[in-house]
């Protein structure tokens, strides 16, 4: 497969995430939310990088994810602050046993939708 199709598949994948975040958090399911909008962002990632780059490395390091957006050119760099800010809630909403609160699953899913449109315009471009 190429790196183009590959970008469109993790595009898809970013879409899809982002949607179930967003019913996520307007039934009330805030680590849900939050949870399913951190692998938007992820996804998103994996997007531009293989957009950008014709690659991306697959790694639980979420410093690497972000620096590797960030060497992914200025359309990365531009987007890595907000994956920075959204993986930093992957833990608490994923493993911990403090619970999100809505006003941290509202801006998790508004940061995964700002990740999402940004690769969209790139992959398409």
């Amino acid at each position: 497969m190429s790196a183009l199709r590959d970008a469109q598949l993790h595009l898809a994948k970013a879409e899809e995430f982002l949607t179930a975040a967003e019913v996520s958090r307007d039934l009330e399911l805030f680590n849900a939310a939050t949870s399913d909008a951190v692998v938007s962002g992820i996804n998103s990632k994996d997007a531009v990088c293989l957009k950008l780059t014709g690659k991306t490395v697959k790694s639980d390091n979420h410093t690497a994810a972000v620096a590797e957006l960030k060497k992914a050119g200025p359309a990365g760099a531009k987007l890595a602050p907000t994956l920075q800010r959204l993986l930093k809630l992957k833990t608490r909403s994923q493993y911990q046993t403090m619970t999100i609160a809505r006003q941290d699953a509202t801006v998790a899913v508004d940061w995964a939708r700002n990740l999402y449109e940004g690769p969209r315009t790139i992959v398409q471009s």
